[in-house]
């Protein structure tokens, strides 16, 4: 009865000591980056970087659909910036998608990646994640990399900096690793 008393103390201790170590990891590397979606609208097809490739049946794949955008699901092609610029130059691009996947919420899931092609970064970082858009800031996990960032693990903070009607936004991404190779 002892040595149970015993292995359950010290299991107890060792997952205290496993959370208390999980709170207070700081990153391996911090980075902060816009990226600018601009969505075709069936005016702006020279300048858009994203396109609605499905809708609901009520919807079209030109505007965004009503009922907080439910069902529309968009790929995308926008630039990365080290500033909230679009014209700065870029140093990456962000390729993926998110849809559109609550009627009575604002919120949408992505899927992508950060592509770089810059002289300071080479490689990737791979996000996934629910998008509650209505919060200020929302968190979104780095699943992987490869390049600099392979196999990084971690966590990217999104906040909406800027919006234009139903065409523009521009995210800021906060990102903290911390697993780096």
């Amino acid at each position: 009865m002892e040595a149970k008393r015993s292995l359950l103390l010290l299991s107890l201790v060792f997952l205290l000591s496993i959370s208390t170590a999980a709170k207070t990891r700081k990153p391996c590397k911090s980075m902060v980056f816009y990226f600018h979606d601009i969505i075709y609208n069936g005016q702006n097809a020279k300048n858009a970087t994203s396109a609605i490739v499905g809708a609901p049946e009520w919807a079209n794949r030109t505007l965004l659909a009503g009922q907080n955008h439910f069902g529309d699901f968009v790929v995308f092609d926008d630039p990365i910036t080290l500033d909230n610029n679009l014209h700065s130059t870029p140093v990456g691009r962000a390729q993926g998608f998110y849809f559109y996947d609550k009627k009575e919420i604002f919120t949408a899931w992505f899927g992508f990646s950060f592509v770089f092609n810059s002289t300071e970064h080479k490689g990737s970082i791979n996000f996934a994640g629910a998008d509650p858009l209505m919060n200020k800031t929302r968190d979104i996990s780095v699943i992987g990399g490869t390049g600099d960032f392979f196999m990084a693990r971690g966590v990217a903070t999104l906040m909406t900096d800027a919006f234009e009607g139903e065409v523009y936004f521009r995210l800021r991404t906060d990102i903290n690793l911390y697993e780096c190779w």
